[in-house]
């Protein structure tokens, strides 16, 4: 097992995806800061995976393209657009994967590779938002999109039970 944080959007929105996907065993949704000017909190996601059934590229890339990757907009505190690694090894895996994955976006991507530093769980109830509240008009509106996309680009590496889940 193999694990690696992200940080973009609302963790409500970033757990329901990286859940959905093979090889991912684990999702911790939270609060994740860095060191130096990047150690505010900001919500995000540590995950556990197998690199066997996923690679870290997959997984790079399917956050980048589930996310405003690409939009430095007031929120970027709170929503840091970031990798989290933990050691300088996968720091400079990830800076090198972005770069390669630059040529997928028209704009310049502004997600940035920080050393993981602290987590800060959320509270039980935040927990696995998506698949305890599908119903609720946040998830329809926000994270419904997100697993429809991971349907259409990435149906390879989501979970078989997906599709249903999005249709009942």
């Amino acid at each position: 097992m193999d694990k690696i944080a992200l940080g973009g959007g609302c963790h409500w929105c970033t757990e329901a995806v990286f859940q959905s996907l093979k090889g991912v065993t684990k999702v911790e949704q939270g609060f994740i800061s860095s060191t130096e000017n990047h150690s505010a909190f900001s919500e995000a996601i540590i995950i556990h995976f197998n690199p066997i059934v996923i690679s870290l590229k997959d997984l790079i890339e399917i956050h980048l393209h589930t996310h405003k990757s690409t939009s430095n907009h007031s929120m970027r505190t709170k929503y840091r657009s970031a990798v989290y690694t933990y050691s300088p090894d996968k720091a400079n895996k990830a800076n090198h994967i972005i770069k390669e994955l630059q040529f997928n976006f028209d704009d310049i991507l502004i997600t940035k590779v920080f050393p993981f530093k602290t987590f800060k769980p959320s509270q039980k109830e935040f927990k696995n938002y998506y698949y305890n509240n599908p119903e609720k008009p946040f998830c329809q509106k926000h994270i419904n999109p997100k697993l429809n996309l991971l349907l259409t680009r990435y149906r390879e590496h989501t979970k078989a039970d997906l599709a249903v889940k999005l249709t009942t």
